[in-house]
């Protein structure tokens, strides 16, 4: 019979308990239940309510409990149903009546909800250094880049020169952006509903502050009714990593894009490729198309947790029991992710050769030569139509802009003088490119302090981050 079962005259069917159990995904969350536990035990003893001879029995117990499980020794019984019953249950066959008496004042509802977020706040700073890391690896990357120049595009058609770097740090700064969604949820997360119990709070005397506190919880949350059904720290988590997710799903296309035959911009490592059964020439991006595809996944979790919480009152709901998984896995499949970016942005080897033997197609400087007109007096949209006459006869010649010869400039406008051809030059274009946030290599420059600088502040952050208790690895 369950715990809970005093009421009842018999047990549930085999299929409903199969059905109704949490156990094979909250397992999961053992470090934070026993933490949990230990935690409000010593509060319970501190307030009189337990013997402190009880509270260090439990203690001595659920470390002992903790052990086995981090040693794989542990054997969860589905009957159990979920971790805190698995866990309370054999706490009480090891030690006896102090074991019984660990539930005095709690509700599996405050208990499941402390687990739950004591696990967001791991997940959150396991992924906040994980985003650390693929950021030190594309501003090293935009360092190694140098002067390298590649063909900048709108609608995936060339449209201007940037420098490499400048392009990588795009997604430095999404990454940036990403790391504060992270650390919004972790905030969210760290509060104590501890003693909040079923859903009012309860008759004990509980010091709710002390369980905080020894938790690593900065601050307790003030209605028992919302400690119990809360869940936005888990949408807050879930959103985090589904944007996160986008942003390398991102940089993941470029990836397939840039080392294709047709791109060469790029060649990945054969750590991060793989070949073909049939074709013996083939070298696949198939871990940049995987991390593009897993971003469906993390997505689809976020949706799943918004469907579950959209329709519940108050309190506690059973539906609550599917938070755990979509949030566990959306974490742990973007950490993957994060990781095999890293290692694959880390080891690429860029073709800046490639990349300005193309910069000869598109008419790149096209931008440049309307500029030139309209500093001389001309109308830009003026400007515009001349030089969209001169692209149009470049490309019935079959060459660029820049091949024309003078005399088709001059033709096209009085305007033009001999000194064209250093608006023609795409190094010189990329420089002119000086306002700030732009492509010239002294702005990039700027950026590339800028962006270490707010990499330094973010693993101050990490560092200073309230105590979490790890996730575990033996369940």
């Amino acid at each position: 019979m369950a715990l809970w079962g005093g009421r009842f005259e018999q047990g549930v069917g085999e299929l409903t308990q199969e059905f109704g159990a949490s156990l094979p995904v909250d397992k999961a969350l053992y470090r934070q239940d026993i933490a949990g536990s230990i935690a409000h035990s010593a509060m319970l003893a501190a307030q009189g309510v337990i013997s402190q001879e009880d509270a260090d029995a439990i203690r001595a117990g659920l470390k002992g409990i903790e052990a086995d499980i981090d040693a794989g020794r542990f054997a969860f019984d589905i009957n159990d149903e979920d971790i805190h019953m698995s866990i309370e249950a054999e706490l009480t066959r090891r030690i006896g009546e102090a074991g019984a008496r660990l539930h005095t004042g709690r509700s599996r509802n405050d208990q499941v909800a402390t687990d739950t977020r004591l696990a967001a706040k791991a997940l959150a700073k396991e992924l906040m250094s994980a985003n650390l890391s693929l950021r030190d690896a594309l501003v090293q990357a935009a360092r190694d880049a140098g002067g390298t120049v590649l063909p900048g595009m709108t609608h995936l058609q060339h449209a201007q020169p940037v420098l490499f770097s400048h392009h990588l740090l795009a997604y430095v700064w999404m990454l940036a952006r990403d790391f504060k969604r992270l650390a919004a949820a972790f905030d969210a997360a760290d509060a104590s509903p501890l003693g909040a119990a079923a859903l009012a709070g309860t008759s004990y005397p509980l010091d709710r502050g002390m369980t905080a506190e020894g938790l690593g919880f900065a601050r307790v949350i003030p209605n028992s009714l919302d400690a119990v059904s809360d869940r936005d720290f888990l949408l807050d988590l879930e959103y985090a990593c589904s944007v996160m997710a986008v942003h390398l799903s991102r940089l993941s296309e470029e990836i397939v894009l840039w080392s294709s035959q047709e791109f060469g911009f790029i060649t990945l490592s054969d750590a991060f490729s793989t070949g073909s059964s049939i074709m013996p020439q083939k070298k696949n991006p198939d871990f940049a198309e995987l991390i593009r595809g897993k971003t469906g996944r993390v997505v689809g979790d976020l949706m799943q947790l918004l469907m579950t919480v959209k329709g519940l009152p108050l309190a506690y709901n059973k539906d609550l029991q599917e938070d755990k998984e979509g949030a566990l896995d959306a974490a742990h499949t973007l950490s993957q992710c994060l990781a095999v970016m890293t290692g694959m942005v880390g080891t690429w080897t860029v073709n800046a050769d490639r990349m300005r033997a193309v910069m000869r197609k598109g008419h790149l400087a096209a931008t440049d030569v309307a500029d030139y007109l309209a500093k001389r007096g001309m109308p830009f949209r003026e400007a515009h139509a001349v030089v969209g006459h001169l692209v149009l006869t470049a490309e019935k010649r079959g060459v660029d802009i820049a091949d024309l010869p003078f005399e088709e400039f001059k033709a096209a406008s009085e305007l033009f003088e001999p000194d064209i051809t250093g608006a023609l030059d795409l190094d010189a274009v990329v420089a002119a490119r000086t306002t700030e946030g732009g492509t010239a290599p002294a702005r990039v420059a700027e950026q590339l302090k800028l962006a270490e600088e707010a990499q330094s502040a973010d693993a101050r952050t990490v560092e200073n981050l309230t105590p979490v208790v790890e996730m575990g690895q033996g369940a």
